[in-house]
């Protein structure tokens, strides 16, 4: 249990690192080190950590007033499997806001903009080997919009889109039918929220 005065949250902290040696890395966003790592006051414990460097990407859960939710079904080659997707994408253009990104990708992947925004939730995908920090919105307030000179490409190209209502997302998520982590994430984040804010 938790006082006031300690709550339970995960706090920023780097041990120090003596060498670091890049694996891969080209002019893509995404690369690959090797760290010789110390345990802070333990100078003669050094060991060796991958990281795999990731930009982050962001997630958007966007709900119309009928509680449906635009899904894509995207083809993911390292799973080789076809996954009921949210409108996402990763946070490689330099100084954007992870708010500007996911409006562009609600725009560019699911050819809609929203009214209304609002962070729910961020997470880190897999803290042990990735820098990939997720950041998720929920959009409301949608309206169909032109994507203008934006094409997709390569597995987006395959892409299929349909509505969805949230309660069948949350029955998907609960089954073990739906796995994609951006998607499961969101969806249940946003049924807790909604069970905390609901009146007694």
């Amino acid at each position: 249990m938790t006082s006031p005065e300690s709550p339970v949250r995960d706090r920023a902290e780097s041990w120090p690192v003596t060498n670091s040696q890049d694996l891969y890395r080209d002019d893509w966003v995404m690369a690959l080190r090797a760290d010789t790592v110390h345990r802070p006051g333990h100078d003669d414990e050094a060991f060796r950590r991958l990281v795999l460097e990731h930009p982050g990407a962001v997630v958007v859960l966007a709900i119309d007033e009928q509680g449906r939710v635009p899904v894509l079904q995207q083809y993911r080659h390292p799973a080789q499997r076809r996954f009921v997707e949210l409108p996402a994408g990763l946070l490689d253009a330099s100084g954007e806001e992870p708010l500007v990104t996911a409006q562009r990708e609600l725009l560019e992947e699911a050819g809609l903009q929203a009214e209304h925004w609002e962070p729910l939730i961020s997470t880190y995908a897999s803290a042990g080997i990735l820098t990939e920090r997720h950041f998720i919105f929920v959009a409301t307030g949608l309206s169909a919009a032109d994507r203008g000179d934006f094409v997709l490409e390569h597995e987006e190209a395959d892409m299929g889109l349909e509505w969805i209502d949230i309660k069948e997302l949350q029955r998907g998520v609960m089954a073990g039918e739906l796995q994609n982590s951006g998607l499961v994430t969101a969806v249940l984040a946003h049924a807790m929220r909604s069970n905390l804010t609901a009146k007694p």
